[in-house]
């Protein structure tokens, strides 16, 4: 006996919610965008609080984690609580320098960069399999370039991703605003 699974349509009052919900989400996405691109410096600001206050958040699990995860080896949870001080530490020097933490944040993401592009070439070089050889090298010789510039150049490259980012917020939120499913119809329209 041979079972099909007909496709239910999405019930109104679900659709209605769905719709409601990508609505207030795209209007919020604009206003945060515009909002970025006027009062660049402020928003920063928020930024590196958030930044700070999820490096505390972090932290404290690490810390939690070290000293509750019985199961865990001794060694792995003396480094879990070795980090979770470390990045607590620096979560609360983030709130009290929120200028600082920005640049903290930069010279995270040029690290990683330069790493993730030190891997790719590695792997271009080595043959790896999961990507053609040119597109890993020239991926990786990108991503080392831009972590090297980002290291050198944080403030440029903290302000030109809040820029960058704040310009795609705004374009995807008006492209979810003009891609929105269309509204069920409501009983009284009937």
């Amino acid at each position: 006996m041979t079972n099909y699974v007909v496709p239910q349509p999405f019930p109104d009052e679900l659709r209605n919610a769905v719709r409601a919900g990508l609505i207030t989400t795209a209007v919020l996405g604009i206003v945060l965008g515009v909002v970025a691109l006027i009062w660049p410096e402020p928003t920063l600001v928020v930024v590196a609080v958030l930044f700070g206050i999820t490096l505390i958040f972090t932290g404290i699990y690490r810390l939690i984690m070290a000293f509750s995860a019985k199961l865990l080896p001794t060694g792995l949870r003396i480094f879990l609580g070795i980090m979770g001080a470390i990045i607590l530490f620096a979560g609360i020097l983030c709130l009290f320098n929120p200028a600082e933490s920005l640049v903290l944040l930069a010279i995270v993401i040029g690290i990683s960069w330069i790493i993730q592009g030190i891997l790719e070439i590695v792997a271009g070089v080595t043959g790896a399999h999961y990507a053609p050889k040119s597109f890993l090298i020239v991926a990786g010789v990108i991503s080392l370039i831009a972590g090297i510039v980002v290291l050198f150049l944080p403030a440029v490259a903290i302000k030109t991703f809040l820029v960058v980012g704040a310009i795609l917020l705004i374009i995807v939120s008006v492209i979810t605003l003009m891609t929105l499913p269309r509204a069920a119809a409501t009983p009284a329209a009937q």
